[in-house]
This record gives structure tokens, sequence and C-alpha cells, in this order.
């Protein structure tokens, strides 16, 4: 017969589940648990778009302005290709490595914007005074810098994975998954190779981070302030469209360079010499609305994955809150 369990017992029990709940280390790791949970389940969601917004930007690479400008390299025909080149699970090429970035640099960003939001606040409180529009643009440009810095090896992952497709069959990795991508890149080009392209990314988180935290941020205490109308489910949507706009546009300049640069391997592969040589050759061989070219699918892409990244941060802030 099975012991009964006493009323002691289970006040026992509790004691220790409130010890956990309002430990201070439970406290500092629930802002990077909750990112990095937000931002795997948004880029489940989303992978197939960033595949296609990938190929979009590396299409007619090298080709002159001209070339460029003829290349089809619309939505809809990249998705027709990939589909018809044999399989449609082609368009979840490099999940496992968009699930390791997000699982760092998510986890990062995230947690250390709400870190920093936390001091914020408290010493908004201490001084009486509402958190500053400024201060929430040091918590995301200092969070996405952060993040990106960590995350880099699992963004260059992912973006040699998805590019693979676009070589000839003989000359293609093919990778078998994100550890197999980073081992093989590593022996091959050296581990400091894996933080190819750190400065744009960094400046494209920085860019996207402001874009989506500090403008979500922002717009919600702005709601809660003004609106009355709203539920906090509506206000917190509403505040989510308003960051999926800004991190799009202040992002993708940066993403286009990231890209290129991340691309290229070593040797007759290296087109370009760093941020500057690809910002000028582009200019001169594609146009300088190149970079702002795709921006319908990067929105698309961008702006639901921003969206569902802080609603589900919300949300899981929301669970946990003790």
């Amino acid at each position: 017969m099975a012991p009964a369990i006493t009323h002691d017992d289970h006040d026992h029990s509790s004691s220790i589940v409130d010890n956990i709940k309002h430990h201070r280390l439970t406290k500092t790791l629930l802002p990077f648990i909750n990112g990095g949970l937000s931002g795997m389940a948004a880029t489940t969601i989303i992978q197939p778009i960033d595949m296609i917004k990938v190929r979009i930007q590396l299409a007619g690479e090298g080709s002159g302005a001209a070339a460029a400008g003829k290349v089809k390299a619309s939505p809809l025909a990249i998705t027709r290709q990939i589909i018809a080149s044999g399989n449609v699970l082609d368009l979840y090429s490099g999940l496992s490595a968009g699930l390791l970035r997000q699982a760092v640099y998510t986890t990062a960003r995230m947690g250390f914007f709400g870190t920093f939001m936390n001091h914020f606040n408290h010493k908004s409180k201490r001084e009486d005074r509402e958190v500053t529009f400024g201060e929430r643009a040091v918590a995301s440009l200092s969070a996405g810098g952060l993040g990106a810095i960590l995350g880099n090896p699992a963004d260059l992952a992912l973006i040699r994975m998805q590019s693979d497709g676009l070589r000839s069959v003989q000359q293609r990795a093919n990778y078998t998954g994100v550890l197999n991508a980073l081992s093989r890149i590593s022996k091959a080009e050296g581990v400091a190779a894996l933080w190819n392209g750190c400065l744009p990314t960094v400046a494209r988180a920085m860019a996207l981070n402001f874009g989506q935290l500090a403008f979500f941020s922002e717009a919600k205490a702005q709601l809660q302030r003004f609106d009355g109308t709203l539920s906090k489910g509506q206000q917190s949507l509403a505040a989510s469209m308003v960051a999926g706009f800004f991190a799009s546009f202040f992002s993708l300049p940066f993403d286009f360079v990231k890209t290129r640069l991340q691309k290229q391997g070593k040797g007759a592969e290296k087109r370009y010499n760093g941020v500057l040589d690809c910002v000028r050759k582009v200019i001169k061989e594609e146009g300088i609305g190149r970079f702002y070219r795709g921006f319908g699918t990067y929105y698309v892409r961008i702006a639901p994955h921003a969206m569902l990244t802080v609603l589900f941060a919300d949300m899981l802030a929301s669970w946990t809150k003790w």
C-alpha cells in the first residue's frame, strides 16, 4: 500500500518549487530560454521563405548589371525551380542550421535584451519615470550585436547549405546536416572561416534588433498608454506588425551583403575582399537598387518571423511570470 501524501509533504514540495521559481538564476535564465524557444518555433514555420530569400539574393551574382536584371528571380519562379529539381523538402534545406542559429543567436539576443530591459525598468522605477526610447534602442542594439557574434558560425552554415543547390552536381558539398557543414568548412578553410561575414552579420543583427525589439517595446508601451480598446493580445499583435516592418526595412541591405560574403568559399570561389569590396562590386555590376531587390520576399520572411518571435516570447514571458 502506497504511503499517503500528507499536508506537510505538499507544503514541502510547494516550497521547493517556489524556491526554484524565485531563485536569481531562474530569473536570469528565463529571458534566454524563452527567447531561444520563440525563435526556433518561428524559424520552423518560416524556413521555406528564408530559402527562397537566399536564392533571390544570390541570383545573377557576378553576371553584370544588364544580365542581373534579366535573371528570373521572382519568388514563384525560384519556388518552381526548387520543386522541379526533385524534392519539395529542399525548401527546408538548412533547417538544422537555422534551428541551431536560433538556439544560439536568438537565445542570446532575446535574453540579453530582456536582461538589459529589466535593468532599465528598475532604473526608471527608481527615478519615477518611463523607460525612454533611447534606452530601448541601446538594449536592442547591444543585444543584437552580441547575439550575432555568437551565432555567426551557424548562420554561415545555413547560407552554405541553402546555396549548395545552386552549384553543379559535381561541385556540390552535399552537407548532411549543420554539424557536418561546420566540421567540413573548418577543416577546409580554417576555424576562422566560420566568422566570415561577421561584420555585416553584426550590423544586420543590430539593425534588425533595433527595428524589431525597440519598436515592439515602444509600440506596445504607447498602445498601453493611449489605447484602452485593445486587449493585451491585440496590443502585442499590433506592436509586432510595427516591429516586423521596421526590422525588415533597416536590415535588408546588411542581410544582402552578409549572404554574399558567407556564400563564397576560398580561392577561385572568393569574389569579395570584405564588406566594402562587396558593396562596391554589387553597385558597379548590378546597380545600387540590388540591395533592396526582393524586399517583398524579405518582408514576408522577416516580418512574420519577427512577429512570431516577439509574440511567442511575450506569451512565454506571461506564462513564466512569477
